[in-house]
């Protein structure tokens, strides 16, 4: 029984110690990649500003064909909105928040984690094509199952944001 409570006690103060240790990873986090395209502005971004085509080359979409996807009427604009239900990519909604010739904005939420999000798709001649750059940033709040989650943030949605880019590429230099 002793040797019991040792193993309870000693998970317990584990359990403490990475609750306290949460606190001091980071709140904040940003995720970037970027890919350069042989086409012009409009043509990269407009698959970008229209919510609907993001199906033609966004990686959840690939990896879950089922995601049920609900748009607003327009799906393009500031204030048009795309809200998904997925049992493998989870649950969410993406607003467009802001567009501009050679540059998207959206807000993404997460409710099942209670997170948000901002993301940028901004364009910038280099060579002689355009580099597109796609940021994800966000607060994690106080929670410290998201700031240990955080650590792998840039791993995960990165990986997500480089199959993107090469497919959005594809789609918009055929």
């Amino acid at each position: 029984m002793k040797i019991l409570l040792k193993i309870l006690a000693g998970l317990a103060a584990l359990l403490v110690l990475l609750v306290v240790v949460a606190f001091f990873l980071p709140r904040q986090y940003r995720v970037e990649r970027s890919l350069v395209f042989k086409a012009q502005p409009a043509a990269i971004l407009a698959p970008c500003a229209d919510l609907r085509e993001w199906r033609a080359w966004g990686v959840w979409y690939q990896r879950d064909p089922q995601i049920k996807a609900t748009y607003s009427t327009p799906p393009t604009g500031v204030g048009s909105w795309c809200a998904w239900e997925s049992k493998q990519e989870g649950n969410g909604k993406m607003t467009i928040i802001s567009l501009a010739p050679t540059k998207v904005t959206y807000q993404l939420e997460f409710p099942d984690f209670g997170m948000k999000s901002t993301g940028v798709m901004v364009v910038t001649p280099e060579g002689d094509g355009f580099r597109l750059t796609w940021s994800d940033e966000g607060d994690l709040g106080l929670n410290p199952m998201n700031r240990w989650f955080g650590l792998f943030l840039n791993k995960l949605i990165g990986k997500d944001f480089e199959s993107g880019l090469a497919n959005l590429k594809k789609l918009v230099e055929k």
